[in-house]
């Protein structure tokens, strides 16, 4: 039990982290976007480079909010079948179904994503205006893609085990 009480532990104050980074990321792109019209409009000064900027924030954002939606199981989803049977072996089972396909395309999506960093990391492609390493927000992808393969995995032990305990009730 103490190995599963430092991984909730370790989850939430990872968590945690991440949503500060989403708050910071966001209120940043959002100042950045504000600013940059205000300057180019009021002041007639272009702001070189902002836009590279808040395109890697918004990676960045748009990835760890992803994230967080699988941290939370509050990513869109089709659980049609709860509308049309109130089974529960039926609802687990589409369920578990549906938590084995996520994890077999998390799994490509972190090989993908690995591929695409990895690429990157070999090209050394950077910004044109601050040099910002392309990788830099392509490990995004790949951070983001790890955290879905790490929630879906527990998703998939949950489920697995809701499906288990039923048949065990059932049984007895």
């Amino acid at each position: 039990m103490k190995i599963l009480d430092l991984l909730v532990r370790v989850d939430n104050a990872f968590a945690f982290v991440i949503k500060v980074a989403v708050t910071v990321l966001g209120l940043f792109i959002a100042f950045a976007m504000v600013g940059g019209i205000l300057f180019r409009t009021l002041l007639g000064i272009q702001v070189f480079g902002l836009e590279e900027l808040v395109l890697m924030a918004a990676m960045w954002l748009y990835m760890l909010g992803a994230a967080l939606a699988s941290r939370e199981r509050t990513h869109l989803s089709a659980d049609f079948f709860q509308a049309f049977s109130d089974n529960k072996v039926l609802h687990n089972t589409m369920s578990l179904i549906a938590t084995t396909l996520s994890l077999l395309l998390a799994v490509f999506f972190v090989r993908w994503s690995y591929s695409i960093f990895s690429w990157g990391f070999e090209k050394g492609q950077v910004t044109p205006v601050f040099s910002i390493p392309q990788y830099f927000s392509q490990a995004s992808l790949l951070v983001a893609s790890v955290l879905l393969l790490l929630y879906v995995l527990r998703d998939f032990v949950h489920d697995v085990s809701k499906l288990v305990g039923k048949a065990e009730a059932v049984a007895h």
